[in-house]
């Protein structure tokens, strides 16, 4: 198909161009007056409207859409979500209502405990029948990739069980599905923390069929730098790093992922100088998850900061039951923007092509380039960058190809 009139086209990124960093992540191409062309999937051209090519009466000849003047954008990139589990833990949310604190609840036996007994309960089918409500509930809001955790199993049937249902989802959906094995989410019932630590390093082989990533919840309370190393030092040659770290101390998981080339460090929300000063020169990601900041009232993450230091920033939506239980990406740009002081430019790049980067999605997913995946949002005429983020609740997508 030829989509024509196309009032901009936004995200133009040449070929090769695999992530943003420092002053660059403000820095967004647009084309007025565009045409863009897609076959078998994929971008095969684009350029001003004066060089639209003509139609020709031929059997093959591309649909055609009218834009009718509105801007065309690559599709938002989640790079960190939890979609598969079961239930709800809207329980929990009357406990934070109430004062409650995260590590609270968790102490109680609630949190991620709480959705690893609920997984267990319910049954293969219906986990992947709620899961694929949430994924295409994201796929509706915009989203073209995104990466989904285990980590509710935590123990090695269910946590096999989550990643079959992943695996289920990534060939029923045509958005694109990344898979992370996240057994090291929590301390299953029933084990010593080092079985549990054991246990994990053991179902490795195993994951590895099922998993493109392996992620360690490396912070206070949960799995420390060593456990860390240990079980990333056992997945190396099977599976590249996602790390989980400084959502609730600063625990040198910054650190630790950089050592083992974790694609991305993600949350962030407690960062200092060292974690800047350890990322520079890294093909790390530094991954934000303001919706878990919004929805706890947790810090934000010192985006600008990374940026004035060279880096670039992704953001990630965190979709999960407990603590960011939406999977609005237009919701995280807007956060973005507003809590983070990123620019619109700045926020765009880190929900499309850092994002990803940080699933190692960005050569085929996150810009307008030839050859990628067309995994595209074509808007409701009106809207540019900058409205998207601060009308952050009026509805602007009129399609999404993928």
């Amino acid at each position: 198909m030829i989509i024509k009139n196309i009032g901009q086209l936004v995200g133009i990124v040449p070929e090769g161009v695999l992530r943003k960093q420092g002053a660059a992540q403000g820095q967004v191409e647009v084309l007025e007056n565009a045409w863009l062309e897609i076959r078998g999937g994929r971008i095969a051209g684009f350029g001003p409207m004066a060089s639209c090519p003509s139609p020709v009466n031929r059997s093959d000849a591309p649909e055609e859409i009218n834009a009718y003047g509105a801007m065309l954008m690559p599709g938002f990139c989640d790079s960190h979500t939890h979609v598969v589990y079961a239930g709800s833990r809207d329980g929990e949310f009357l406990d934070k209502i109430n004062g409650l604190s995260y590590e609270e609840i968790a102490a109680r036996g609630g949190g991620i405990l709480n959705s690893s007994d609920l997984l267990h309960r319910t049954p293969e089918k219906e986990l992947y029948r709620q899961s694929l409500v949430r994924v295409k509930e994201m796929m509706a809001k915009g989203t073209v990739a995104l990466e989904i955790k285990s980590g509710y199993g935590l123990n090695p049937e269910d946590e096999l069980k989550m990643l079959r249902v992943i695996r289920r989802l990534r060939e029923s959906v045509p958005a694109a599905v990344r898979s992370t094995y996240l057994g090291a989410h929590a301390v299953g019932r029933g084990y010593t923390h080092e079985a549990y630590v054991q246990a994990v390093i053991d179902l490795i082989p195993r994951a590895a069929e099922l998993a493109d990533f392996i992620d360690v919840f490396c912070d206070e309370g949960f799995f420390t730098v060593e456990d860390t190393h240990r079980i990333l030092s056992a997945a190396q040659g099977l599976l590249r790093p996602k790390i989980h770290a400084n959502e609730l101390a600063v625990s040198g998981g910054v650190q630790v992922g950089v050592q083992h080339q974790a694609l991305s460090v993600d949350h962030l929300e407690r960062t200092t100088d060292a974690e800047i000063d350890a990322l520079r020169g890294s093909d790390t990601m530094p991954t934000m998850l303001p919706g878990s900041s919004f929805f706890l009232g947790l810090p934000y993450g010192r985006a600008k900061d990374y940026l004035r230091a060279g880096l670039g920033v992704a953001l990630a939506s965190d979709y999960n039951p407990g603590s960011s239980p939406s999977g609005d990406m237009r919701f995280v740009m807007a956060l973005g923007c507003i809590r983070m002081r990123l620019t619109p430019e700045e926020a765009f790049n880190a929900v499309t092509l850092n994002s990803a980067y940080a699933m190692g999605l960005s050569h085929e997913y996150g810009s307008v380039t030839v050859g990628k995946r067309a995994g595209l949002i074509l808007c409701i005429p009106g809207f540019d960058l900058t409205k998207i983020a601060y009308q952050y609740q009026t509805p602007f997508i009129r399609k999404v190809f993928y």
